[in-house]
């Protein structure tokens, strides 16, 4: 029996609309991830893009355990001398709720050009509304 590999045409996209509101930041994270890697999908495959796109609603209020909201810190580098930045979550929050939630999405995906790639397929939003009422036919049951 040969190992099964999919094709590109093999491959169905969906759309999945995720409410964050009042759930753990890394539960949504690792779920959101899941779909846009396609590990829900009988076809997934490491090294093909086999996943759907998600729409996550409600980000600002996505709820944070324990003191993660005054001690969890994202730094950045510029790759000067002194450009290193730091934020804390709360300032993040604070400045835009959807970065949040885009920040631990992208760390749980490949850290490659397959992730770049599954990470464009992830739309973000504060609040209730989005642009993407045409694609969307499936919403996303927590289990």
């Amino acid at each position: 029996m040969k190992t099964y590999s999919p094709k590109a045409k093999d491959i169905e996209r969906k759309w999945w609309v995720i409410d964050a509101t009042d759930k753990t930041l890394g539960r949504i994270a690792t779920q959101v991830a899941n779909l846009l890697m396609g590990k829900h999908k009988p076809i997934y495959a490491p090294h093909i893009d086999t996943g759907d796109y998600v729409v996550v609603i409600n980000a600002a209020k996505v709820k944070v355990t324990g003191k993660k909201t005054e001690q969890k810190t994202y730094y950045r580098y510029s790759g000067y001398p002194g450009g290193l930045k730091s934020q804390k979550l709360e300032e993040l929050f604070r400045k835009d709720p959807s970065r949040a939630v885009e920040l631990a999405v992208k760390r749980m995906l490949p850290h490659n050009s397959l992730g770049r790639t599954m990470f464009k397929k992830l739309k973000v939003y504060p609040g209730t509304e989005h642009p993407h009422h045409a694609q969307i036919r499936e919403k996303r049951e927590e289990q």
